[in-house]
């Protein structure tokens, strides 16, 4: 028996990286895992592997940008399963990399829309299932932008990014009447996609960057960039009951990269 049994579990940006490894996670510990992503096709591999390893698990179409989108998700979960117990925001973009003054507004809009928009919707939408019974509401957040500043162009990725961490505080305070804890993970560099929706601009970069340098690399722990199973780990403890005391907490997770 997992220790999960009989739980539901939301997954925000679940068809890969740390979303993917997070599902396969709680689904191995026994909860229903409901696979929430932008295209329904990205997603039919990881119900697969959790169907085939005697879990239970449903896809649901959604942009979590949109209201009525992340709305719906959560209606046909309920439908479907009565309940939602766990729910991890946890899908996002790195967006346009560049200059201050080069950054379009409408590639700032995408990345905080994205981003912090849709963890604000996912939380929203998430609150009146999960007052019925309490449950645990995980977000991804980064290093970037609550330790580091040093991505130069990500200054709408960190600021997104920042946000959440400052909205998952303000949720966990206001929840916590109704048993909903609220953690914020932060990672470093995981071995994940998300790059495919990263668009440096790289000519102008250089007009902004200071130089960085590490010489025996910037990897102090295990000298290698983290994998989603250990973060997908963090997030079965936050999701447990063993951290039933643990609300409104970053947690960094980054083999100690942004302690240089």
């Amino acid at each position: 028996m997992g220790q999960l049994d009989g739980k539901v579990a939301l997954i925000t940006g679940a068809s890969s990286g740390i979303g993917k490894a997070a599902a396969l996670k709680l689904g191995r510990e026994g909860a229903k895992i409901a696979l929430i992503d932008v295209k329904e096709e990205n997603a039919r591999s990881v119900k697969d592997l959790i169907e085939e390893s005697g879990g239970t698990a449903l896809i649901h179409e959604c942009d979590i940008a949109k209201p009525e989108d992340v709305a719906q998700s959560f209606q046909e979960v309920a439908k479907a399963w009565g309940k939602i117990d766990i729910v991890f925001a946890n899908a996002g973009i790195n967006g346009v990399i560049a200059p201050i003054e080069d950054l379009a507004p409408k590639d700032w809009d995408e990345t905080i829309n994205t981003n912090l928009r849709g963890t604000f919707l996912t939380v929203k939408y998430a609150i009146p299932l999960l007052k019925e019974n309490g449950g645990s509401i995980i977000i991804t957040s980064s290093i970037n932008g609550n330790r580091i500043y040093k991505n130069f162009g990500m200054s709408a990725y960190s600021t997104s990014k920042i946000g959440q961490t400052g909205f998952g505080k303000m949720a966990a305070l206001e929840l916590a009447q109704y048993k909903i804890r609220v953690n914020i993970i932060c990672p470093g560099a995981i071995e994940t996609n998300i790059g495919k929706n990263t668009f440096p601009q790289k000519d102008d970069l250089e007009k902004i960057k200071i130089p960085v340098e590490y010489p025996e690399g910037n990897q102090p722990l295990e000298e290698q960039a983290g994998k989603p199973e250990q973060v997908a780990d963090l997030v079965f403890f936050l999701a447990s009951d063993l951290s039933s005391h643990i609300t409104g907490t970053e947690v960094y997770i980054d083999g100690a990269e942004s302690l240089l």
